[in-house]
């Protein structure tokens, strides 16, 4: 019977595969794997009539539901078939063929087809508001270990020195980090959307068919954003290393050194926390950097020994450093603002800035009833 349906059929490969799949639609496949494997002849590089003759003489109890699901998964056809998973992707070969299921190379990104295909789209203004955001935080503890060391009441021109350096070191970074991201030597970056918080963490979503072998598909989903921080921290450090120092000995020999200590510190640890939550950084930092102006701005009025209306209005008007420091203070607040808005996709209107000063506003009018001098005890 066997030589018969064969003989009938003829040498047409897609008929025998046809006519194999409803003559073994109710045989199992539990024991043709070792012969499904070898599914392709060495010459021409196609499916062998070999299978087909393998899944008939193997009979054995169940169903042929792994069966299907191979030929559906197979290159026999040469057809693009889903993968399993969120992130598996598939290659196209030179050949024309389809690559198995794996992770899509760096700068690709595998689309609802399965298919890797490249990243060509071009970053949203929330992804560039949350790349400036990285950039702000590195800043700001440059400048603020800075302050710390340093111990003085005003800005003389050896602080002003070091800010300046740690200006030029971060926009510097910042700068060689964007020439050398794809389009290289370019401005411009070439990336894929972040489309939900799982993209952040695709380690987390390999997938394991048929509970047997995991699927490694770990990939740079939301490419160039997660890299992009690591190479710009690498580079704040090298540039550090090499401007710091100079600037450090001629205008601060004693204090100068610390701030570059305090930066070997926090650099590992930014870097650690973005390898961790950058996912998580990257939906909050808006209401982060708003949270942290706030926090900043009360704790900055609250050194102040006196505390009355007329006192905090002065010196913020007055006092040189006071004047920066608000002003600072105001820029993350509507920084913040900007970016809740973009996140919300809510309009940006401009007396939606006026929301920076209240803050300050808030803390000056309030003051007074927050002395400690004028709680009564009973």
């Amino acid at each position: 019977m066997l030589g018969a349906a064969l003989s009938s059929i003829g040498h047409n490969r897609h008929q025998l595969l046809a006519a194999t799949w409803r003559s073994v639609s109710h045989f199992p496949v539990e024991r043709m794997r070792p012969y499904v494997r070898r599914r392709q002849s060495p010459e021409r590089g196609s499916t062998s009539p070999c299978v087909a003759v393998a899944a008939i003489v193997t009979p054995n109890s169940g169903y042929s539901a792994r069966l299907r699901s191979y030929f559906k998964k197979s290159d026999i056809m040469n057809v693009l078939a889903r993968c399993p998973g969120l992130y598996c992707g598939r290659e196209l070969l030179p050949d024309g063929n389809w690559s198995n299921c794996g992770a899509c190379p760096r700068g690709f990104r595998a689309n609802a087809s399965s298919a890797c295909e490249p990243c060509e789209d071009a970053p949203m203004f929330y992804d560039w508001l949350y790349l400036g955001f990285m950039v702000l935080l590195a800043l700001v503890l440059h400048w603020f270990c800075i302050d710390m060391v340093a111990m003085r009441r005003n800005i003389p021109k050896e602080v002003i020195a070091l800010h300046l350096s740690a200006l030029f070191e971060v926009v510097l970074a910042s700068l060689i980090v964007l020439q050398l991201t794809d389009p290289i030597g370019s401005f411009s970056i070439k990336s894929c959307k972040a489309k939900k918080l799982s993209d952040w963490y695709t380690l987390l979503h390999n997938p394991n068919p048929n509970y047997e072998a995991t699927l490694h598909c770990t990939q740079e989903a939301i490419y160039p954003l997660y890299t992009m921080v690591f190479v710009f921290y690498a580079l704040g450090i090298v540039l550090m290393l090499l401007i710091r120092p100079l600037i450090a000995k001629k205008f601060l020999p004693k204090q100068g050194k610390f701030s570059i200590y305090a930066a070997l510190y926090f650099y590992p640890i930014l870097a650690l926390l973005h390898a961790v939550g950058g996912g998580l950084i990257y939906y909050s930092f808006p209401y982060i950097l708003i949270i942290l102006s706030v926090l900043s701005n009360a704790a900055h009025f609250a050194f102040k020994l006196n505390q009355t209306v007329k006192s905090l209005l002065l010196s913020s008007i007055s006092d040189i450093k006071n004047v920066i420091v608000i002003l600072g203070h105001w820029l993350l607040h509507g920084y913040g603002v900007i970016a809740v808005a973009t996140l919300r996709e809510i309009t940006i209107h401009p007396t939606m800035l006026l929301l920076v000063v209240l803050p300050a506003l808030f803390y000056i009018i309030t003051a007074k009833f927050t002395d400690p001098h004028k709680l009564h005890i009973e």
